[in-house]
C-alpha cells in the first residue's frame, strides 16, 4: 500500500480492485471485523474506509446482509480518475525535477516496458 493514513490506503486498494474488475458491482465486501484481521488494523479503521466509500457512492451496506459494491457504481470513472491521479502525480514530480516532456515520456515507456517483460 501507498502511503498516507491506513483508512485511505484501504480505500484506495478497494477502489484499485474495483478499477481492475477484481471487484465487480454486487460483489460483497469482508465485514470490518474480518478485514482488519487480516490487514491487523483496527475495525474502526475499517469502518472508517467503508463509510468514505458509500459516501462516496461505491460501496452500500445492508443491514443483516453485509456491504457490498454498489451495482451503479462508477467502475470506469474510477479506473479513469486513479489514472489522472497518477498522471498528475508523475507530471509534478517531472516538473520538479525540471525534466522535458520528451525525457518524462521515455521514462515513462521505459519503465512500463519493463513491467511487461519480467
Amino acid at each position: 500500500m501507498e502511503a498516507g493514513p491506513i483508512y485511505v490506503q484501504i480505500g484506495q486498494n478497494v477502489r484499485r480492485l474495483i478499477a481492475r474488475e477484481d471487484l465487480r458491482p454486487g460483489d460483497k465486501l469482508p465485514s470490518a471485523r474480518e478485514l482488519a484481521q487480516v490487514l491487523g488494523v483496527n475495525p474502526n479503521t475499517v469502518v472508517h474506509a467503508y463509510s468514505r466509500l458509500e459516501f462516496e457512492g461505491i460501496i452500500e451496506t445492508r443491514r443483516g446482509l453485509g456491504t457490498f459494491i454498489r451495482l451503479d457504481a462508477p467502475v470506469q470513472m474510477t479506473k479513469k480518475e486513479m489514472l489522472k491521479k497518477a498522471a498528475q502525480r508523475y507530471a509534478a514530480e517531472v516538473r520538479a525535477l525540471d525534466v522535458s516532456q520528451e525525457e518524462a515520456i521515455s521514462m515513462l515507456k521505459e519503465v512500463l516496458d519493463v513491467g511487461t517483460t519480467s
